[in-house]
């Protein structure tokens, strides 16, 4: 593979997180072209932005970039996986940005034989989506994880100056197969989201008018702010998660049972303990 470093960078799919990766790989320092693929209207609002400085169909975008970025909806990284092999410049990299990995990296492998392909997700987001919420800090501090099959394939040019690239955004790179990726992210990330969403949906059921909401403080409002995010973004996916993110649920149901037989007796003195140790190891600086 070529030493040459990232002259073009193709980010197929201009939302939150691939025009951020724009915006915050020109803070970087980045000083090649950034080719964007998408919607019309996504399109623009990167380009007003300044997240791409050009927008190209996908043969295009891939046939001239060194890296590439899919940061679709994670049905449609399938589908371009699919068909992107034959566009490719050998020596290029692939990566992607969806949030579960292990039919993503399978599919990469299965289909690209021109390029090297990497999975990738970055653990940064927010409940609003598109280019025009884009962040150039959206990064910074936050977990990227990488899937290598094998730890060589970080060995590559092209995969050494992404994870150099990253490092420069601020993010901080993990490395983990893809089946160890979803199950952790089940619990870390998708059951947080559907626990958010099943407390929304019983106080909808079971407070039904808004002076009861009042009635609140801000600790409601944290654990329904992931409540918002769209089911269109999830759907994806839970859908490729689903058996990891059945045994999370599961988990969840069954300490709740157990804080439900403790109410009432110190016993549940035990489960505060855990869950505040826990709570401090999460804010710990990493």
């Amino acid at each position: 593979m070529s030493a040459a470093p990232f002259q073009t960078v193709a980010v197929v799919g201009v939302g939150l997180i691939g025009a951020s990766f724009g915006l915050a790989l020109k803070k970087a320092g980045f000083r090649g072209r950034i080719l964007g693929v998408s919607s019309a209207p996504a399109l623009e609002d990167a380009l007003r932005r300044g997240a791409i400085d050009e927008a190209a169909p996908l043969q295009q975008a891939a046939s001239q970039a060194d890296l590439i970025l899919l940061a679709q909806p994670i049905h449609r990284i399938l589908q371009t996986l699919e068909s992107l092999d034959a566009w490719l410049r050998p020596g290029a990299l692939v990566t992607d940005a969806g949030s579960t990995k292990a039919r993503i990296v399978a599919q990469g492998r299965r289909s690209l034989r021109r390029a090297q392909f990497l999975g990738g997700h970055p653990l940064a987001g927010k409940e609003k989506r598109g280019a025009a919420e884009a962040d150039a800090d959206l990064f910074a501090g936050r977990t990227w994880v990488l899937t290598p099959e094998d730890p060589a394939e970080l060995e590559t040019p092209p995969a050494r100056e992404l994870l150099g690239w990253l490092r420069a955004l601020g993010a901080r790179p993990l490395l983990l197969s893809a089946a160890e990726h979803d199950r952790v992210v089940a619990f870390t990330s998708h059951l947080p989201q559907l626990l958010s969403t099943a407390l929304a949906a019983v106080l909808a059921e079971q407070l039904d008018r808004d002076e009861h909401l009042r009635a609140s403080g801000p600790g409601l409002l944290d654990m329904t702010r992931l409540a918002a995010s769209p089911f269109e973004i999830w759907r994806d996916i839970l859908a490729t998660n689903r058996e990891a993110v059945d045994q999370a649920l599961a988990a969840c149901l069954d300490r709740l049972e157990r804080i439900r037989a403790a109410l009432g007796s110190d016993a549940l003195a035990a489960e505060f303990e855990r869950a505040a140790e826990l709570a401090r190891r999460l804010r710990r600086p990493a």
